[in-house]
């Protein structure tokens, strides 16, 4: 595949996203949330990570990567810290379902039929997967096809478990602005992390409930829920090494064409 000059949608002139998609080029759709991410992260952490990921794949596989959808639903506290820190600007799950909704049913409007969401914060999952249906719902015609990645790092390998984990893997609600994203951001983009402010904390209690309102000892002080110190770049290359071979793969599998597995042989 020939790089091009951009893989960013936003970046490119009307005509070159014409010519892409006339080629048969798929477009990626990053889902995030704008939400702290404890004392070392920042609000863009669940931004860049899916975004980065689609710009992993995108020239192997001529994929565009659209704007992402920078604001996700609300933060859960045992999942996320809450809604109680400062910067964390969320959307009710109306409205996020309807904003990626239509972003969907534009892509596909205006010819894309590989679509793929890649979502990263954990409490969009269910709601970008409803809107996705929503949005082939309004093109029955159409022979769109969309991949929707709620969760792209659900299903590491014990071997990358066990170098993230080495004291037992707590759970990926734990795991919030803790070892796995603090890892991948110091593997990323180092330069947007305070590694030196990173701290150990937890939630007096984590039960396997919610309540409402929220209870305080649901919620930790920093907004870390578990172990950021064990963080490091090379965790972080490890693991994103692996991420980024199951999205290529689910890709290659589930939207046939260009980016088909005959084509990439092919093309490499």
């Amino acid at each position: 595949m020939a790089q091009r000059r951009t893989r960013i949608l936003s970046e490119m002139t009307w005509p070159e996203v014409r010519e892409a998609i006339e080629r048969g080029a798929g477009v990626f759709l990053p889902v995030g949330s704008t939400e702290q991410h404890g004392y070392h992260l920042p609000l863009a952490t669940d931004v860049i990570l899916p975004t980065e990921l689609a710009l992993a794949v995108a020239d192997e596989l001529d994929f565009l990567v659209a704007p992402p959808v920078a604001y996700g639903y609300r933060s859960r506290p045992l999942s996320g810290g809450g809604q109680g820190f400062v910067g964390t600007t969320s959307l009710q799950a109306r409205t996020l379902m309807s904003l990626v909704e239509d972003v969907l049913s534009e892509l596909i409007r205006q010819g894309f039929e590989r679509i793929a969401v890649v979502n990263w914060h954990f409490e969009n999952q269910n709601f970008v997967y409803e809107a996705a249906c929503l949005a082939l719902e309004r093109h029955r015609g159409s022979s769109a096809r969309i991949l929707v990645a709620e969760h792209p790092f659900a299903e590491l390998s014990e071997a990358t478990m066990k170098t993230l984990f080495p004291e037992g893997f707590p759970g990926w609600d734990y795991e919030h602005a803790s070892i796995m994203e603090t890892s991948l951001m110091l593997h990323l983009r180092p330069e947007l992390v305070l590694f030196d402010r990173a701290v150990d904390d937890a939630s007096k209690r984590h039960p396997w409930y919610d309540v409402l309102p929220v209870p305080e000892d649901f919620v930790p002080a920093s907004g870390t829920l578990w172990k950021a110190t064990q963080a490091s770049e090379e965790k972080g290359r490890i693991t994103w090494e692996e991420i980024v071979a199951q999205f290529r793969e689910a890709v290659v599998t589930e939207l046939a064409g260009t980016g088909s597995p005959e084509a990439v042989r092919h093309e490499r």
